[in-house]
């Protein structure tokens, strides 16, 4: 894919701006594929392409700090051009890829390797992480901190050699890493011991209904209480990835990431879209496609984490989009992969819960533009400002209903299918490229690399 020409200048008329705690009617010039200008009844300049918002949404473009794009090794089942792509169809204008590819981004090589393999073939900005593994800890010392948004620890179970589980290498990490720590936690002994309750009793077949007794919540709960553990003793920045259970949010901090004094907090959490819009009712009818890890559990849980959102115990929403095909999650349960591909009906499922009165478009943009771009340092994207990247998504609250036929992931399918939402994503612009005009991608590989301002 040719990288796109200069951006044509573009004048965006008409909008209800969400920006900052704010919504508000206003108009939006694009430069040079920056935002050049806010205002009200900005006029038109010769050159412009015009764009009447008639009234609609326009927010900043979501960052999604939790993808797995399966680049490299595991192309057959997505990879960056392609995932960005459906993307940027639904809204998410960057990306922060995690590190257990294949082979995993253990090593500063490993982390060029995939940026130079995101240039001029991805559709969103890209940033990825620097993982952790036993062995790896002279190279998360010399990471340069401006490479990386954050290192990825698996505190709980992971393939190869990514899971972390000895405490002297732990607290090494924590003590010298550079960048934010981000930890996916879950205690795998636990997990370990209910698999073989499991399949003592059920053989390879157990029913997905028992995913979230396996992966239990007793199990995310002592993990992340040592992350939180180690990163208080060493004054670690620490984000917990994916928290699933209401028992997990007594153990965080409630107020804004960022307070009136300009700091900000030192431990954040984040939760995933599927942990908003399933439960465990839901296994009956969708079984392992909706099996991930930490897992779906309880419809209280979910209640909870809804409203810790809203009471900003929670700072971060993001996909942790996982494809994989759909022949691999017909597989018994011991041998069907976990992961959801998210990202291209993300936004507008978080929307359900603006319709649903639960949350506000502004406290969605918090979550899933601004807190990404505040927690990681990202330089001048997140939010509708003069001077930043011209990162926008066009919101139409016009109801549709999911098709196969219409999933752009290489997986091909959704767990939203037959689902209908209220709002769809009329455009999206990725460094003032129009990416998506509501039924297509167009353009080229708009794309560039994140920026972490520290």
């Amino acid at each position: 894919m040719n990288q796109p020409a200069t951006p044509p200048a573009t004048l965006i008329v008409n909008a209800r701006l969400v920006n900052e705690g704010r919504e508000f009617d206003g108009d939006l010039r694009i430069r040079d594929g920056r935002i050049a200008e806010l205002g009200s009844g900005l006029s038109t300049r010769g050159d412009e392409v015009v764009v009447d918002a008639a009234g609609r949404r326009l927010l900043p473009g979501m960052i999604d700090d939790q993808v797995h794009f399966r680049e490299p090794g595991l192309e057959y089942k997505a990879d960056m051009e392609v995932e960005s792509g459906a993307a940027v169809a639904g809204g998410l204008t960057s990306f922060m890829d995690m590190p257990n590819t294949s082979p995993p981004t253990l090593d500063a090589d490993a982390l060029e390797d995939k940026y130079r393999r995101a240039a001029g073939r991805v559709r969103a900005n890209y940033g990825f992480y620097m993982g952790t593994s036993t062995t790896n800890l002279e190279a998360i010392q010399r990471l340069d901190p401006r490479s990386a948004p954050g290192v990825k620890v698996f505190m709980g179970a992971s393939t190869g050699n990514m899971l972390v589980d000895d405490p002297e290498v732990l607290d090494a990490v924590f003590r010298d890493v550079p960048t934010p720590v981000i930890t996916h936690c879950e205690d795998t002994p636990m997990i370990e011991a209910e698999t073989a309750r499991y399949r003592a009793k059920y053989g390879d077949d157990i029913p997905a209904a028992c995913h979230p007794d396996i992966r239990s919540r007793e199990a995310c709960i002592k993990s992340t209480r040592l992350a939180l553990e180690l990163a208080r003793r060493h004054g670690t920045r620490l984000h917990v990835l994916h928290i699933s259970t209401a028992d997990e949010l007594a153990l965080f901090e409630r107020g804004p990431l960022v307070r009136a004094d300009g700091s900000r907090k030192q431990i954040t959490a984040e939760t995933c879209i599927h942990f908003l819009r399933f439960d465990r009712s839901d296994y009956e009818a969708l079984g392992h496609l909706i099996k991930c890890n930490p897992a779906i559990k309880d419809p209280s849980d979910r209640e909870a984490l809804i409203q810790a959102l809203a009471d900003d115990v929670i700072d971060v929403l993001a996909t942790d989009h996982a494809p994989h095909l759909l022949e691999e999650k017909q597989n018994p349960y011991t041998r069907a992969p976990s992961g959801l591909p998210l990202v291209q009906y993300a936004l507008v499922a978080a929307l359900e819960l603006v319709h649903e009165r639960r949350l506000s478009t502004a406290q969605v943009v918090q979550k899933f533009a601004h807190a990404p771009a505040q927690l990681f340092d990202v330089k001048e994207r997140g939010f509708l400002r003069e001077g930043y990247a011209a990162d926008l998504v066009l919101v139409d609250d016009t109801p549709f209903t999911v098709r196969r036929e219409d999933v752009l992931s290489r997986c091909g399918w959704s767990p939203f299918e037959g689902r209908t939402f209220h709002s769809r994503i009329a455009s999206t612009w990725v460094n003032g490229q129009l990416a998506w005009d509501g039924e297509r991608l167009v353009g080229g590989a708009a794309g560039q690399r994140l920026e972490f301002d520290r």
